[in-house]
């Protein structure tokens, strides 16, 4: 039997009328905003998943900080820009001066290319977020392997004074 083409098109709306017709356009627009907020809030140094666990020294330095790489030392984890390199218990029980897997990560990161010539300077800045209670042999450890990555210029991140 042929069907006459009004009838196909009542065979083919019974067919799709019990899917579920969804529109992205609004989702997608939602994702878009999201995925840009994350993008441009992603620098911050506060909002590293490791520096809820570093207590910070205070200052009364006035100076504001400039972006850096950060290395976040806690009482039990290494982590730079958010990835967990090492362990600080196994750091401390080390002989050696060089944390190997730092020196590892400092090293790959350093071989990134830098985009404007006057970021060029700030490629061997490194910032160390430690936390106030960490032993000074692991925070020379973590300066020592610093240093043989090329990173010279070093500075430490502190938490401002508040003047109350």
């Amino acid at each position: 039997m042929k069907l006459t083409p009004l009838q196909k098109r009542a065979v083919h709306k019974a067919r799709n009328q019990q899917q579920l017709d969804l529109n992205l356009v609004s989702l997608i627009d939602v994702f878009t905003i999201l995925i840009f907020f994350l993008l441009s809030n992603s620098t911050e140094v506060e909002t590293l998943p490791a520096s809820k666990a570093v207590k910070l020294p205070e200052s009364t330095a006035q100076q504001s900080p400039h972006e850096t790489l950060v290395v976040v030392v806690s009482g039990t984890d290494i982590v730079v820009e958010g990835r967990r390199i090492a362990d600080v218990a196994e750091v401390l029980k080390s002989p050696d001066d060089l944390i190997a897997p730092l020196k590892a990560e400092l090293d790959l990161l350093a071989t990134r290319q830098v985009v404007k010539q006057e970021n060029q300077a700030k490629m061997s800045a490194i910032t160390i977020m430690g936390d106030k209670d960490i032993p000074y042999q692991l925070l020379r450890k973590v300066m020592v392997t610093c240093a043989r990555a090329n990173f010279s210029d070093v500075s430490f991140a502190v938490r401002r004074r508040s003047d109350a």
